[in-house]
């Protein structure tokens, strides 16, 4: 399934801007979100659906705000500047990251702090979005009538930005929380790939002042649902109580409703123990002895 997901993402790429595709790729988290719920029962809270109905929007408002890139071209100028910038950042990430390293082992503290989890989600993220605009850099060159070996190339070095991308996002979520961690990933995943396809592969705005709306507001729906997405439960405890409560109300209704439609349908009795019931009856006698 990875293998086809990045064939297709690839195929994807090579057809239309790295600016449209990368944005659209994050609504990914969305579609995950609704299979889970419906096929794995999972409970989704309020906020969880308004993610996915602004990353739904946003995704339809890149479709309708993008155009075809016919005059896509690398620049020869922008590209060394990009990759400047990029290792700038980098070394400027790492370096904030020693700093707050050694404070931690000064004050003898044992748990990341939030500036730490930030860090490593933003150099994966860099690093995915960057992965996105070399494979694309690779078919502008093959348009352009370079060498046909330059496909694969750029293609190998974006698998080796991804397999990097992994390795610091894994450096983040071993220590840090998987949801600032994953957010900070995601939004800079795409900021970079909407920033660099423009800045170094010459992609553009739409022409049209309402193409051009719909393509700005698709961006900030898709980054605004997939935070939301990330980080519907802790966002949820931020909430007043009369809120949460009427939220969790109608969650709780919802997952009523559903629980008697799927009884309804059953044909028969059938002996059914969740996993969380089994784990609990493994483990009590383990924890009594103890």
């Amino acid at each position: 399934m990875d293998i086809s997901g990045a064939i297709l993402m690839l195929k994807a790429l090579s057809q239309a801007p790295v600016s449209v595709i990368q944005p659209v790729s994050g609504c990914g988290l969305a579609i995950l979100c609704v299979f889970s719920h419906y096929y794995l029962k999972e409970s989704m809270n309020a906020l969880d659906w308004v993610g996915i109905a602004l990353a739904g929007v946003g995704t339809i408002g890149v479709g309708l705000g993008g155009e075809a890139q016919s005059d896509s071209t690398v620049s020869l100028f922008r590209l060394p500047l990009l990759g400047f910038t990029v290792v700038l950042l980098f070394a400027l990430l790492n370096t904030w990251l020693r700093i707050y390293k050694s404070r931690r082992q000064e004050q003898e503290l044992m748990q990341y702090e939030v500036i730490e989890e930030i860090i490593c989600g933003l150099e994966s993220g860099i690093l995915f979005g960057m992965a996105s605009v070399i494979s694309k850099m690779g078919f502008v060159f093959s348009e352009k009538g370079f060498s046909r070996i330059m496909v694969p190339i750029c293609i190998s070095i974006s698998i080796c930005c991804s397999a990097s991308g992994f390795i610091y996002q894994t450096r983040g979520l071993k220590h840090g929380r998987a949801i600032v961690v994953s957010t900070c990933a995601a939004v800079a995943s795409i900021v970079t790939g909407v920033l660099a396809g423009m800045l170094a592969l010459g992609e553009h705005m739409p022409s049209s002042p309402i193409a051009r709306m719909a393509l700005s507001l698709g961006w900030l729906f898709i980054i605004l649902g997939v935070i939301l997405l990330v980080s519907s439960a802790r966002l949820m405890a931020l909430l007043p109580t009369p809120l949460r409560r009427y939220l969790s109300n109608l969650e709780k209704n919802h997952n009523l409703r559903r629980s008697g439609s799927v009884r309804a349908k059953e044909p028969g009795p059938s002996a059914v123990i969740h996993a969380t019931t089994l784990h609990h009856l493994i483990t009590s006698p383990v924890k009594e002895k103890a």
